[in-house]
């Protein structure tokens, strides 16, 4: 095994380094919580990449706001925050760091629990653990692809389809919401629903979150790892 890579001059000590990568055909405004580099976006037009660093001790969430009028401030048909935002409002595709969690590893994850708004993947560097996620998002030989959304989930703004909304919010009910008897770990079972609308998002992304129990997803990076958050699809 490779020793890891010299970690570059222009990122201080005790910073990683995080690159986002807009491959939609649109523009996409590209927010990190918890960080005052991009506190409400940083706008990506098609094929435009940008970096920040973060402390060694960052968590947080990175998302992409869609449809915004001019800038990320708002409004934008998806991705915006009611009160502080940690959080956008669903459906928003979410990808989720905790760094330094547990015995020197991060954990990250793309979570579509909220709904999707964006295809989204996730590649790491600067470590010794192998990347799961291949660099054009593929996955155990399934690739990143745009969510096909059935038209009861389909959120629409200004008259056009802007994402897919999450089973609990499109249908609601105890079932779909987990709630009551069908609240927690054990009872909030996909494969026991009417339909098992969490495949809806993991055919498009078989590495995501599909629901809150689905924690095959999270995934681990030993060491002071570097990411890359794609918006876009395979290919």
């Amino acid at each position: 095994m490779s020793p890891p890579a010299v970690q570059p001059s222009s990122v201080p000590a005790g910073a990683r380094l995080i690159t986002l990568v807009n491959r939609t055909g649109a523009a996409v405004w590209a927010v990190v919580s918890n960080s005052p580099a991009y506190p409400q976006g940083r706008r990506l037009d098609p094929g435009q990449s940008t970096s920040l660093t973060v402390a060694d001790t960052w968590n947080g969430r990175i998302w992409g706001r869609t449809g915004c009028a001019s800038t990320a401030a708002g409004p934008c048909a998806t991705g915006d925050c009611t009160t502080v935002c940690n959080g956008p409002n669903p459906p928003t595709t979410l990808g989720e760091f905790a760094f330094d969690a547990y015995a020197g590893m991060d954990f990250y994850d793309v979570s579509m629990v909220d709904g999707s708004n964006l295809p989204m993947y996730i590649n790491i560097s600067h470590t010794t653990t192998s990347d799961p996620v291949s660099s054009d998002g593929c996955y155990q030989g399934r690739c990143t692809t745009a969510v096909d959304c059935p038209a009861p989930m389909q959120a629409v703004a200004g008259g056009q389809v802007v994402g897919c909304k999450p089973p609990c919010a499109a249908f609601g009910g105890d079932t779909y919401c987990c709630l009551h008897q069908w609240a927690g770990r054990e009872h909030c079972l996909p494969s026991t629903w009417p339909v098992d609308y969490t495949q809806v998002f993991k055919k498009a992304e078989p590495y995501a979150y599909s629901y809150a129990f689905d924690d095959a997803a999270t995934m681990p990076c030993k060491g002071a790892c570097y990411y890359r958050v794609t918006f876009g699809t395979s290919g």
